[in-house]
């Protein structure tokens, strides 16, 4: 790999810059056709895997709410329900702390801004948050688990 600004940055633990690479590589990906690439500079090890990237992302920006990978929801066929996505590979957590109460549970309804979730990803914690009112119907990882980049993470019945 050739050495340019924005890698050097990206290995400096710059999470900004580190998270500007992730979405140029997944970008790359994407317009090649990719299912796997890997990077490495240094200590620094990138891996993205993907099962069918060309498929999904052509499919993904055409449908505004749940990308084509995850399974239907058992809502009625007229109800949309829109997903809460990963923006980010790492750790999903679903409370503030460790024995605390979660963000949401199921049922619960939220508000544009509202954090639902954190994940952790190089030692930064990242608040997830709601990007429209509704309820929270379904939610989809466990605490602690890891996530990828565009994973549904929750379901939320929009008002």
């Amino acid at each position: 790999m050739t050495e340019s600004p924005r890698s050097e940055s990206a290995c400096g633990h710059n999470y900004a810059a580190l998270t500007r690479v992730v979405r140029e590589l997944v970008e790359v990906m994407r317009s090649a056709g990719l299912q796997r690439l890997e990077v490495v500079q240094g200590d620094l090890r990138i891996a993205l895997e993907s099962a069918q990237i060309t498929s999904t992302a052509s499919t993904t920006t055409s449908v505004a709410t749940t990308p084509v990978m995850t399974p239907a929801p058992e809502a009625p066929p007229t109800e949309q329900l829109e997903t809460i996505a990963a923006p980010m590979v790492g750790t999903f957590y679903a409370a503030p702390r460790p024995g605390a109460d979660p963000f949401v549970r199921i049922g619960d309804h939220v508000e544009p801004g509202q954090v639902v979730a954190i994940i952790e990803a190089m030692k930064v914690m990242n608040e997830i948050v709601a990007e429209r009112s509704g309820t929270i119907v379904e939610i989809l990882v466990e605490n602690g688990q890891p996530v990828e980049y565009g994973q549904p993470l929750m379901r939320l019945r929009p008002d």
